[in-house]
């Protein structure tokens, strides 16, 4: 399980400098819009760091639930917020998911967190 945190977090990092890469170079936005993009794609380049994190946690941790949780959540939060702000941008109305994936996000973090403070079980 934690090489699919690794997997994951590879995959997100690659999605999002081709996603950079298409914003700056083929896709033409307004000012409100090219903000509302690169803040999605801030918040997914970090949480595909966060999820590579996760993925070493777990493999350091084995049996430990909370690295997997926090994974869950930086998936889903992931999908939810930057999913929810492309699509405003490229479809033009709000999905309305987006403050719930942030939700996500945060909570995610404060997963990892305990994750890092538990003590590992021999």
């Amino acid at each position: 399980m934690p090489r699919l945190w690794l997997v994951l977090g590879a995959l997100s990092g690659l999605v999002a400098v081709a996603l950079s890469a298409w914003a700056a170079h083929g896709l033409v936005l307004d000012e409100a819009d090219h903000r509302r993009v690169q803040s999605a794609l801030t918040m997914q380049g970090w949480h595909a760091l966060a999820l590579l994190a996760v993925g070493l946690l777990a493999e350091r941790r084995p049996g430990a639930r909370l690295p997997h949780l926090a994974g869950g959540c930086f998936v889903l939060g992931s999908l939810g917020f930057c999913g929810a702000v492309w699509w405003l941008v490229l479809r033009g109305w709000s999905l309305g998911i987006a403050p719930q994936g942030g939700t996500l996000l945060m909570l995610g973090w404060l997963l990892l967190a305990a994750a890092a403070l538990r003590k590992p079980v021999p």
